[in-house]
């Protein structure tokens, strides 16, 4: 069986990063952009990452500029924007693709695990969100609609789930 743990990805400041650093957390993977109406969802996912990171979850951004281009910057952009503008300190890796050929493998395997409306894999839009339980599985899928203040129940439940 697939897990998070399996997966690596490149860190915004270009370092490669194992996953398997996240075992025994619960994860919100998001795919995210600074050029978006949801673009304001950065500050919510900030508050939650800063409220229940001591209890074990982490929230891992992903840009991607596959969503009418609303990510066009490069990664000190990024990074500099996301700071500046939402106080992010949570982890945020480079752009990736979440759609199509090019897809982020890591992206592959969370559509494959978590469908969406009417059980498409694809991704509509930026801030889709997944959260991984503390095994390494996939638990849902959240639509960019679904603001960060509605995924407390779902986090508080998978967090009081055993390590």
């Amino acid at each position: 069986m697939t897990v998070l743990q399996d997966f690596s990805a490149t860190t915004l400041q270009g370092a490669p990063k194992d996953l398997d650093d996240y075992a025994g957390q619960v994860v919100l993977v998001v795919n995210t952009a600074s050029k978006c109406g949801f673009t304001p969802q950065y500050e919510g996912l900030e508050r939650l990452w800063q409220e229940f990171r001591d209890q074990g979850l982490v929230v891992l951004g992903f840009p991607c500029n596959q969503f009418g281009s609303q990510e066009p910057g490069g990664a000190d952009e990024i990074g500099e924007f996301c700071q500046m503008n939402y106080g992010v300190t949570f982890p945020m890796f480079e752009k990736v693709d979440v759609n199509g050929d090019d897809a982020h493998p890591l992206f592959q395997w969370l559509r494959r695990e978590a469908r969406g409306a009417l059980g498409s894999e694809k991704i509509k839009w930026n801030f889709t969100k997944f959260l991984v339980g503390r095994d390494g599985a996939v638990i849902t899928r959240f639509g960019s609609n679904t603001k960060p203040e509605k995924l407390r129940g779902p986090i508080e439940k998978a967090l009081g789930a055993s390590a």
